[in-house]
């Protein structure tokens, strides 16, 4: 399967992280900004300022949730690497769930990737 990476603009940021789980889950660039526009459920995100967004994806044999963790700049740059500004969206994750997950408890998400999500995220701006 061919994956075209998408691209920084005025409005999207997207890290290494997200485009290496956009290739691992099959995710398209496309997918990811209509989960962000029309979500079923928004939540706060497992990292401090973030927020994640959540679509149902079911086919009548695979019941299924996509979910994006992304946080919003805030006015100045407060990253010099990310380089934030207060419009943009900084796409961190994506991921797959199978089933469906409770609302308001945490987040479905791995230990494992969490530790990946930390380390990227916090641990480099540094």
């Amino acid at each position: 399967m061919f994956l075209k990476f998408p691209k920084n603009d005025k409005n999207f940021r997207w890290t290494q992280h997200i485009k290496d789980k956009m290739v691992y889950y099959g995710l398209s660039e496309q997918k990811l900004k209509t989960v962000l526009k029309n979500p079923k459920r928004k939540e706060e995100g497992i990292a401090e300022g973030t927020l994640a967004v959540m679509m149902r994806n079911d086919t009548p044999k695979r019941k299924q949730e996509i979910w994006l963790m992304y946080a919003v700049g805030s006015g100045e740059p407060t990253s010099k690497k990310l380089k934030v500004k207060s419009s943009m969206r900084v796409m961190i994750s994506a991921w797959r769930y199978p089933g469906q997950s409770k609302p308001g408890k945490q987040l479905p998400i791995s230990d494992e990737l969490l530790e990946e999500i930390k380390k990227v995220w916090f641990e480099e701006e540094k």
